[in-house]
């Protein structure tokens, strides 16, 4: 039995903040961003396999909105510079580009595949975790857990 890796589509929802005294100031670009992303994920083919997370702060404020793409055993992608006040076809490059990496074994995105404002936003590629496999499956080194 093959078990399936959760995919997730994290959403800054403090890029794009105006702040005054401290404190936030009406909705964020993020929040504007996640909002788009929200209302297209609902119909989009991969809904189920793929989940939409908003996170506060991803430290890429200079980027700002910023996505990334992670799921066990893959490749982790940043990217920024997206606007939340594009087009929903432009907010909607960004799930192609997730279906891309779902799609791909180790989740790889080569650049001149990735839709046209995911190539100039990449921030980051992180290595992927290794996938932690069951007892039985692990080599013996002499070791007992």
């Amino acid at each position: 039995m093959q078990i399936q890796t959760q995919h997730t589509l994290f959403v800054c929802t403090t890029c794009a903040s105006v702040w005054k005294d401290g404190k936030r100031v009406g909705e964020s670009g993020g929040e504007k961003l996640f909002q788009k992303l929200t209302q297209l994920h609902q119909d989009w083919q991969l809904h189920e396999e793929f989940s939409l997370q908003a996170v506060e702060c991803m430290s890429a404020c200079n980027r700002a909105c910023v996505v990334s793409f992670a799921a066990g055993g893959k490749y982790t992608y940043l990217f920024g510079d997206l606007s939340p006040d594009s087009s929903g076809d432009k907010i909607a490059t960004v799930l192609e580009c997730a279906t891309k990496y779902y799609n791909h074994p180790q989740g790889l995105l080569p650049w001149a595949e990735r839709p046209e404002a995911l190539k100039k936003g990449i921030l980051a590629r992180i290595p992927a975790l290794a996938v932690p496999t069951t007892q039985a499956n692990r080599p013996s080194v002499g070791v007992t857990v």
